[in-house]
């Protein structure tokens, strides 16, 4: 079952509880990646993260919201250039390596194929690039809730979550979780939202959350198994085909400086003729 974007949009934009939601995921995406830390990388979401993407926009050298087909796509942000665009979960329209920062949110609990959307978020991320997943947790309240776009899809616990983005190559780096709030839409809650954030963080084995957040990265290991092997030539060998010098050959009457010369016999004669004899 996929979200309908309308419902997305009506839920995050104009209900009351979707913009408190909104306002503390997006303290916790900014908390894992401050803004100001993207300046010159490739920042994109999947599934309906375009409300955790705004703080992006201004520093980041490009923002990309990719929304797969059956849930739909909306124009966003408001009043500005687009930046969002309809995708298949199997194939993004995306060049291989060409994110640094990818955030999943309503994306992988409604996917058809989790295993194909998380390999398509390892092709496009670049070696060293890192990604944030938000799931319903499976023990949590807002899992159970048809009101919100928590309740729809599969929900997680943190180890199935991990599990699954390793057996796609990546590599666990942090994990958090927010919503402590239940889903309800009394002023009370709405109210307190916040102060029951900061006390979840600090004791959260007593309080459950409703979504879970894990940061992974993308690890490329270099190739293991037979190859070509790698030779370094010893300084011997660099010297090979380099004729080593000789000492010069000694004369074999010793030294030729001041040695005599024997005269011939032609200047015996004019030796001879110019003495007058």
């Amino acid at each position: 079952m996929h979200h309908d974007v309308v419902d997305l949009r009506r839920f995050y934009y104009q209900r009351a509880l979707g913009r408190v939601v909104q306002r503390v995921l997006r303290d916790r995406m900014t908390a894992i990646w401050p803004p100001e830390q993207t300046s010159g990388m490739t920042v994109a979401g999947y599934g309906f993260a375009a409300p955790l993407l705004r703080p992006y926009l201004a520093c980041a050298r490009r923002v990309t919201a990719l929304m797969p087909g059956p849930q739909g796509v909306m124009p966003w942000p408001a009043g500005a250039p687009n930046h969002s665009v309809i995708c298949d979960e199997e194939a993004w329209p995306l060049d291989t390596g060409s994110i640094d920062r990818l955030v999943m949110l309503h994306g992988l609990e409604t996917a058809d194929h989790p295993a194909a959307a998380l390999a398509e978020a390892w092709r496009t991320l670049g070696p060293g690039g890192r990604m944030a997943i938000m799931v319903p947790n499976r023990a949590g309240l807002w899992a159970q809730s048809e009101t919100t776009p928590f309740g729809i899809g599969r929900s997680y616990t943190r180890g199935q979550l991990e599990a699954q983005a390793r057996a796609a190559g990546f590599v666990p780096e942090g994990g958090g979780a927010a919503l402590y709030i239940p889903p309800s839409d009394r002023r009370f809650w709405l109210k307190s939202a916040q102060m029951w954030e900061r006390t979840g963080t600090r004791i959260a084995r007593l309080l459950i959350a409703g979504v879970v957040i894990t940061e992974f990265v993308k690890q490329v290991s270099a190739p293991v198994g037979p190859g070509r092997a790698v030779l370094v030539p010893s300084p011997l060998e660099v010297l090979e085909g380099i004729r080593r010098p000789r000492p010069a050959a000694r004369p074999a009457h010793g030294n030729s400086v001041g040695r005599a010369v024997p005269p011939r016999a032609g200047d015996e004669a004019n030796s001879a003729a110019d003495r007058g004899c």
